[in-house]
């Protein structure tokens, strides 16, 4: 018999044991790389959760599997110790002592697979750990099974039992959308996982194999109470409870009410950001809001917002601190599910600092005269309208600083008038890059007397530009976002008026004095500080009440009315949002907010030439700007150097103090104290009025064409 020659390749010992470290070291790298996509799954279905300036949570959004999970913070206690004991002696009594995989298990699962046709059942805490990682809970295939199997023995080969039972801890589903026992604790218990008795613990690990019978269920709680017999632990029935503890701060919601406002900016901002709100002012504010809008004096009003601004001296930006739209967002009636912060209403008289700085820059100032009288404005509409002020009373003659110290409304239609209605026009769209509702030549001269819309965000926004010295800003809602202003087109940092402007502005808007006249000595207004400035408004018959004050530190808006447009019970600006303010302001003032910046008026000149102190310019022709609105004045309208842009078909009125004969380029146009003009094209005009008595002034009119 012929011996067969073993044809198999000699291998030394010396090759063998190489090519099994060979082997075994491919084999760990290999398992090296697949711990680390275990680690990434795992870190990838963490939710993402967003927090106010602070660090203070305002909610926690769905992970990519729509759940949400936050992990066990061990310098809180991480997992509790009795939880992990329990879930060991539940669900793996051999898990300290196998590598991953139990092969009795995966034997009595091949053995059942002819009759069942699933794999499944016994499978250890690791196993179950990669299964949830993997998103393989519902694909139950061979394949799957193989697949889980080497990474169960990557993460055992590279991480610790310790490790492995936190990452279960924190990944497994507990039913209603929650993963892990931290945000099961919050959600079942109102309660940290470091607090949770035996009977809650029970509880979550009886919601492990049946989520839908979460805790507070009848069928968790018999669940729980077989799963201590099964586990030989001792509880009462009683312990096991269906309702989470009472508690101090009520229970546990995955987001804040203040979500109602944030929404927006909070679903873009994810971690690291954060948005520049300050939630405990916030729900400090709308508390304050809540309890003036639900007593007996605020009867006749539904809705209230307040928007709170951080002036930021070394930034571009401004932060928003808090914005309040509503003082029960969860109440469906009475419109209180509509965010009024960014709701566009008429504004009142908070358009006036406005109108009186632009005036400034023209040449006007704070003592510059201005007659209180009725008086009968034509508007290019074709119908006429006689100002009144708020009390029906007429002052005769006043300074700029009265007028706008008390509000007054002849006098700042007249200040409008002044200014030029397509000069303000041109500072609202192009400076202020504002968005109105409706062309602006359809408001005309009622800009002033608070006809323009705007929300509340906008405005107050708008009135950083005061004590930023005719600076406008952006508003900063977050980190790494700037808000969007419901009413004006996204702009950067830019000078909107020169500083001296701002600061006679301010100068009027913090003189609590002179406004006595109209607000009296007592007044929601007066606060116990020296360095703020505020003005009101009332829109029409009641329709709109605001205030909206100042410091070099922060600025705070506040809007009271009814969503559905009805009009309040004589609830005015100062009267009724001048109370929240107050109220706010006082908050405000005793906060880290308040760095008790005292405003800068280096500008700001005082003259006494009218035997009182009054403020100006240095430089200042005093006589001259004093007289410059005098309605002795033959002409009031046009002004010299108006400029127009030319419409075909356009009019422009022509106002006099008194009965006077109106020419342009000597050609007769018509007579009285009002007569109309329709230029027939762009050129420069001379527009001359000749009253009865000889008197006669002219006026240089430019009429340019469209840019």
């Amino acid at each position: 018999m012929k011996r067969v020659k073993n044809r198999l390749p000699h291998i030394s010992w010396k090759t063998g044991t190489k090519i099994l470290l060979s082997v075994i070291t491919l084999i760990y790298i290999s398992s090296f790389v697949g711990a680390r996509e275990m680690r990434k799954l795992y870190a990838g279905q963490i939710s993402a959760i967003t927090r106010d300036r602070n660090g203070l949570e305002i909610t926690i959004h769905p992970n990519i599997k729509g759940h949400y999970m936050r992990p066990a913070d061990p310098p809180a206690g991480g997992v509790p110790e009795e939880f992990i004991n329990l879930l060991v002696k539940k669900e793996d009594r051999f898990f300290y002592y196998h590598l991953g995989i139990n092969p009795l298990s995966i034997m009595r699962s091949i053995v059942r697979y002819p009759f069942t046709r699933r794999f499944g059942g016994s499978s250890t805490l690791t196993q179950q750990l990669v299964k949830t990682l993997l998103g393989n809970e519902n694909e139950r295939t061979l394949g799957n099974k193989i697949v889980e199997s080497l990474y169960t023995v990557s993460l055992e080969l590279h991480a610790s039992k310790k490790e492995i039972l936190a990452m279960y801890a924190d990944t497994a589903y507990l039913g209603s959308q929650t993963q892990g026992i931290v945000e099961a604790s919050k959600t079942y218990f109102s309660i940290p996982p470091e607090a949770l008795t035996t009977a809650e613990t029970l509880q979550l690990l009886a919601t492990l194999n049946s989520p839908s019978d979460y805790p507070g269920t009848p069928r968790n709680k018999r669940k729980a109470i077989a799963l201590a017999q099964q586990l030989e632990i001792s509880i009462e029935e009683t312990d096991v409870g269906m309702e989470v503890r009472p508690q101090d701060d009520g229970p546990y919601q995955r987001k804040n009410v203040s979500m109602f406002e944030l929404s927006a900016w909070a679903e873009k901002c994810v971690s690291p950001c954060s948005l520049t709100i300050d939630q405990e002012l916030t729900d400090t504010i709308r508390k304050i809001l809540r309890t003036n809008l639900d007593s007996p004096s605020f009867a006749s009003v539904d809705n209230g917002a307040v928007v709170v601004i951080g002036i930021n001296k070394d930034s571009g930006e401004n932060d928003l601190l808090a914005i309040i739209g509503s003082p029960h967002p969860k109440s469906s009636t009475h419109g209180r599910q509509i965010n009024m912060a960014v709701r566009p209403r008429a504004i009142g008289s908070t358009a006036k600092p406005f109108i009186y700085a632009k005036a400034f820059e023209k040449g006007a100032r704070p003592y510059t005269q201005v007659e209180d009288t009725e008086y009968k404005y034509d508007i290019g509409t074709g119908f006429a309208f006689y100002p009144k002020n708020y009390d029906g009373k007429y002052r005769g003659t006043v300074t700029l600083h009265e007028a706008l110290s008390n509000s007054l409304n002849v006098p700042a239609v007249r200040t409008l008038e002044y200014v030029g209605l397509d000069t303000f026009y041109k500072f609202l769209i192009d400076d202020l890059r504002f968005e109105p509702l409706q062309p602006l030549e359809t408001y005309q001269l009622s800009i002033a007397l608070g006809g323009l819309e705007m929300d509340l965000l906008t405005l107050t926004n708008y009135f950083g530009l005061f004590p930023t010295q005719g600076t406008l800003k952006p508003l900063r809602a977050s980190t790494n976002d700037i808000a969007e202003l419901p009413m004006a087109d996204p702009y950067g940092t830019h000078a909107v008026i020169d500083k001296k402007f701002a600061q006679l502005t301010t100068k009027i808007l913090s003189d609590r004095e002179t406004s006595i006249n109209q607000f009296g000595l007592r007044s929601n207004l007066n606060l116990p500080a020296n360095n703020y400035a505020v003005k009101t408004g009332t829109s029409y018959d009641y329709h709109d009440s605001w205030t909206i004050g100042y410091t070099p530190d922060f600025i705070v808006g506040v809007w009271l009315g009814n969503s559905d447009n009805k009009p309040m019970q004589r609830v005015s600006g100062s009267v009724g949002a001048g109370k929240i303010w107050h109220e706010v302001m006082e908050t405000i003032l005793n906060s880290p907010y308040n760095k008790k910046t005292p405003f800068d008026f280096s500008e700001v000149k005082e003259y006494t030439d009218s035997g009182s102190i009054e403020y100006g310019l240095v430089g200042d022709n005093y006589q001259v700007a004093r007289g410059l609105m005098d309605l002795k004045n033959l002409m009031l309208q046009p002004h010299n150097y108006d400029t127009l842009e030319f419409t075909e078909g356009m009019s422009v009125p022509l106002v006099a103090n008194k009965p006077s004969t109106w020419y342009v380029e000597d050609a007769y146009v018509g007579e009285g104290t009002s007569a109309t003009w329709r230029p027939a094209g762009p050129g420069d005009y001379i527009v001359s009025a000749r009253a009865e008595n000889g008197e006669t002034q002219e006026a240089r009119v430019i009429i340019k064409n469209e840019e």
